[in-house]
């Protein structure tokens, strides 16, 4: 047999070869590239996600492994232009009853911002922010806890104090706490979103 009809039958092997082992591999020199988007949210909000920081992004993505109807419904509040209060101090000369700074518990869930207590002339009590920001979330709630959770899961307890829902992720603003709230009783403010029992700030009160 000639050499050129070795080289022919030689190459024509190596062809069935490479088609044969194809699916062995392939994997080695393919990107599998993935850009799925959160579903069931309008172009603008996916639009918003993107502009986000990579940290918030893979946070999101991660919670939408766990649970889709949590990560849908915080990554498209956070797509929300900010909600602003300027609430006016309440009275005058209040005391000061206790007082905290909210805490950053994660890219997602943080707040900024001072929480105080006063008591007014007429003897009621009201929570104030000041100087105050949180991450936009579902359903956020103002509540006073015994616990100070410093995880999103962390325990509240089954028997805080709910003031409300936040009337602002942005500003100042105050809520009124009931008489017959023992203060002395709760060592926390908490921006709680109710629906998936999730902390997204912490205030520990002194």
């Amino acid at each position: 047999m000639k050499r050129n009809q070795l080289i022919l039958i030689a190459i024509v092997i190596g062809i069935i070869g490479v088609a044969v082992t194809y699916p062995l591999w392939s994997p080695y020199f393919i990107n599998d590239v993935v850009d799925e988007a959160f579903p069931e949210l309008t172009d603008s909000e996916r639009d918003a996600i993107r502009d986000m920081s990579d940290e918030q992004q893979e946070m999101l993505i991660s919670m939408s492994e766990d649970n889709p109807e949590m990560a849908n419904d915080t990554a498209r509040s956070m797509a929300q232009d900010d909600s602003e209060m300027n609430d006016d101090m309440p009275g005058d000369e209040p005391l000061v009853l206790y007082e905290g700074t909210f805490t950053f518990i994660d890219a997602v869930h943080n707040g900024e911002g001072s929480a105080t207590i006063y008591q007014l002339a007429d003897g009621s009590r009201v929570l104030r922010f000041e100087n105050f920001r949180v991450t936009n979330g579902p359903q956020l709630h103002v509540i006073l806890s015994r616990n100070t959770p410093d995880t999103i899961f962390g325990d509240v307890g089954d028997d805080y104090v709910d003031l409300g829902a936040l009337s602002g992720n942005v500003g100042n603003q105050n809520y009124t706490i009931p008489d017959d709230v023992n203060l002395d009783d709760y060592q926390t403010v908490i921006i709680y979103c109710v629906p998936f029992s999730v902390v997204f700030s912490t205030a520990p009160l002194e």
